[in-house]
């Protein structure tokens, strides 16, 4: 499963945005470091299900045509100025980061946080600064890793067999990077790591990172910011989202008061719905802010991390190809996160590692057509698998 990371200095919200997310039971509070374990938790990337342009009946697993495909989320410990030297939680914090496939890096975009995470006059705070400061201190971190074994791996390289890619990737192979991925980096940068500084290591590091754990940033509190301001985050990427409307709009979802669809640009409240006055003046005022912002942002957060930073598409896999059914005779039953470029082969092998052992061919349900397991899989493909293993 896809693995998202929430990161973030204290009291950003990183929080609330877990909890909308995942409506997870975790600890909200306005003061720094109320998250202190990481957090874990299932949310879900929006996507469209093959069952309405189809025109299949019998999904049960989609509302009205939107499929939410599952992700792990992960809510670090918040991130304080020189973390990678071991200040507030920051070892901690950033360890928690290894198993992350994309990173979420939520900022306070009010400004009513300090660099610290302590509450401040909102506005007093300009939050353009915190959105630099996550890539700096994880690089640093993973330069400080690198840096304790750089004698012992620039002692090994006087070795006319010993392979420094291969040294490089060794000492970070906890964070998931790759040979590979080491030699590919130091090409492009011109660098020899047989007579690399430490120094010379920080690019390398920030490179890496880039490639490995891809970062995208998080305008929250976006409600409470100027809309020029806002504007001028969303031109240096960020998403601008209210995590706290979200986790408000869920609420009242579950409590049946509205209809809403994490991801819907607007909301309904239900006739029927038993309300208070202050309730509803409430829910009135979210819908002004849905309205304007074309809705809260925190599902566009998380489809940007999984569909545009890590390149996934949706693959459907069915026993039946004429009726799109599994085994059971369940509609759709499955939807699977794949790497774009993936193939037919790939599935069998995401389904279960025997089938993809005995893999034959693929079958295109939606033209009946044989397809070549070199064949590359595109965004809502719904496919056969035949094998010789069951």
């Amino acid at each position: 499963m896809i693995t998202l990371a929430l990161a973030g200095k204290p009291n950003c919200g990183k929080s609330t945005f877990f909890k909308a997310t995942t409506m997870a039971q975790v600890e909200i509070a306005n003061y720094p470091f109320t998250t202190i374990d990481a957090n874990h938790g299932v949310a879900y990337v929006r996507t469209t299900c093959p069952c309405k342009t189809l025109g299949i009946e019998g999904c049960t697993q989609c509302h009205d045509g939107v499929r939410f495909v599952p992700v792990a989320f992960v809510d670090v410990a918040g991130l304080v100025p020189d973390a990678h030297k071991g200040r507030g939680l920051g070892n901690q914090f950033l360890d928690n980061l290894r198993e992350a496939d994309a990173i979420l890096h939520v900022v306070d975009a009010s400004g009513a946080t300090d660099a610290e995470g302590n509450p401040v006059e909102p506005g007093s705070h300009d939050p353009r600064g915190d959105v630099t400061f996550l890539k700096f201190e994880m690089t640093m971190w993973v330069h400080g890793i690198l840096a304790k074994h750089w004698a012992r791996l620039q002692r090994q390289a006087q070795q006319k067999t010993f392979d420094a890619y291969e040294g490089v990737a060794g000492v970070l192979a906890g964070l998931g990077i790759t040979y590979e991925e080491v030699k590919e980096v130091a090409a492009e940068l011109d660098l020899d790591l047989r007579r690399a500084s430490e120094e010379d290591l920080v690019p390398l590091c920030e490179r890496l990172l880039e490639m490995t754990k891809p970062v995208i940033f998080v305008a929250n509190k976006m409600d409470m910011a100027p809309d020029a301001l806002i504007d001028e985050m969303k031109e240096m990427g960020g998403i601008p989202t209210s995590a706290a409307a979200e986790l408000a709009l869920r609420m009242a979802a579950d409590g049946g008061f509205i209809t809403y669809l994490p991801g819907d640009t607007s909301f309904a409240i239900k006739p029927d719905a038993k309300l208070s006055a202050p309730q509803r003046a409430a829910l009135e005022k979210l819908q002004g802010l849905v309205e304007k912002y074309e809705g809260t942002g925190v599902q566009q957060a998380l489809n940007r991390a999984v569909f545009d930073l890590l390149d996934q598409i949706v693959v459907y896999p069915v026993e039946d190809e004429h009726r799109f059914t599994d085994k059971q005779g369940r509609v759709l039953p499955d939807a699977f996160l794949m790497k774009k470029g993936s193939t037919p082969k790939d599935l069998a092998f995401r389904v279960h590692t025997e089938i993809g052992e005995g893999f034959l061919y693929a079958v295109d349900a939606r033209t009946g057509m044989r397809i070549k397991e070199s064949t590359e899989l595109k965004d809502g493909d719904i496919i056969k698998i035949v094998s010789t293993r069951k």
